[in-house]
């Protein structure tokens, strides 16, 4: 796995995100078909540029878009 292909996994977020405004990390692994590795460095990739927050939510994480 490299930056570019990261990069391309962040799009796939972004976009999900971007129908939505916001998604659990279980509806992003369904949107986004990503497996929970991929998904988290996407997201990863989206906070460290400030383009999502995160919060935890009963057992799940909720992802929005900033």
């Amino acid at each position: 796995m490299n930056a570019e292909v990261i990069g391309t996994w962040a799009g796939q977020v972004w976009n999900a995100l971007n129908e939505s405004g916001k998604l659990t990390v279980k509806g992003l692994k369904k949107a986004t078909k990503l497996k929970e590795k991929e998904l988290y460095a996407a997201l990863g990739w989206l906070a460290r540029e400030g383009k999502v927050s995160m919060y935890e939510v009963d057992a799940d994480i909720e992802v929005v878009l900033l």
